[in-house]
């Protein structure tokens, strides 16, 4: 699908950076709203026989199974946008992951199911990562494939962007709920987020649906270049690169979850903040990300990948420990 003019191109590009980071907020908004209630009410709601480290333990171990699902949802989800397209894979991701969440705050508590609940919460989980981990790679993908060459790095970050924004809408909404008294908000205050999330996912198919496929992609497609298998070709031709986008993301992606989950708990449960001081240092972590994604991804474009990414990985292990020193503080 060659594109004529520059304005066209320019116009095209700037759809798809808004979409994708339309999409990926929306995603990611569903996904960092179970980490905040694993966080902070799961533990009493669906485990409330364990004493609450314990609790806390198990409301964590059901959060962690969507990580378990995010490799399997980007293999499975991968292979097919590669056969059939980004575009409709991105599409069948958004609907998952709101569903999913949809139903998690419909879920009954353990008082109505008993263990049963738990499970329920698991099954679910799985979805939620299931979906999130096919629809990260294909949002980036729309982004860099649509970027021309010398600005891929910024207009990659647009995606990247949706995370924090994601963080910062769930954790504002999650925020407004939990000033309600105790007993609403564990009655039925924690669930309005989680429902609210089927709007977020009909605003998003609207700005999905008018994306068009990839040029990269249509290439391929009318050459009838499509892998049969994708993901055997990758491992038999770029090992090497596969393990190091694997590996190069266990810094930054370990750390963000102690960041702006394992922080929750943490300061609300061993350091004795308040519930709702906690969940504002989230807010404005979050709101410095944002720009923080964009300056180091254009910043790419000029220095390169590797220096860029070798400067925040020594940050993010320079500060771990001050880190803690800072939150055992209050």
């Amino acid at each position: 699908m060659p594109i004529t003019t520059t304005t066209k191109k320019a116009q095209s590009i700037y759809l798809v950076a808004f979409a994708s980071l339309i999409g990926t907020t929306i995603e990611w908004y569903d996904f960092f709203l179970y980490g905040t209630a694993a966080a902070l009410v799961f533990n009493r709601l669906y485990f409330p026989t364990f004493n609450p480290l314990m609790g806390t333990l198990a409301a964590f171990a059901t959060y962690s199974v969507g990580f378990v699902a995010r490799p399997i949802g980007a293999v499975v989800i991968g292979h097919y946008g590669d056969r059939v397209g980004r575009k409709s894979m991105l599409i069948l991701t958004l609907l998952v992951m709101g569903v999913a969440t949809f139903c998690i705050g419909l879920m009954p508590t353990y008082a109505t199911l008993g263990p049963w609940a738990a499970v329920g919460l698991v099954i679910l989980r799985l979805a939620q990562g299931f979906g999130v981990g096919g629809e990260w790679g294909g949002a980036v993908l729309m982004a860099v494939e649509h970027a021309p060459e010398r600005s891929r790095g910024f207009y990659g970050s647009w995606p990247q962007v949706g995370v924090p924004a994601g963080l910062l809408f769930s954790t504002a909404v999650f925020a407004a709920f939990a000033r309600l008294p105790e007993a609403k908000f564990l009655s039925w205050g924690w669930r309005v987020p989680f429902l609210l999330s089927i709007v977020l996912v009909g605003v998003g198919l609207v700005i999905r649906v008018r994306l068009l496929e990839t040029p990269a992609f249509m290439n391929v497609k009318l050459a009838r270049q499509e892998a049969r298998r994708p993901i055997v070709e990758v491992f038999r031709n770029h090992p090497k690169e596969l393990l190091l986008g694997m590996g190069v993301r266990f810094a930054e992606n370990g750390a963000f979850y102690i960041y702006s989950v394992f922080v929750l708990a943490y300061a609300t449960q061993k350091v004795g903040m308040t519930r709702q001081a906690v969940l504002n240092d989230v807010l404005i972590a979050a709101a410095c990300m944002i720009p923080a994604l964009l300056f180091y991804g254009a910043l790419s474009d000029r220095l390169g990948r590797r220096p860029v990414y070798l400067f925040g990985a020594c940050a993010t292990a320079l500060f771990a420990y001050p880190l803690f020193w800072l939150l055992a503080t209050g």
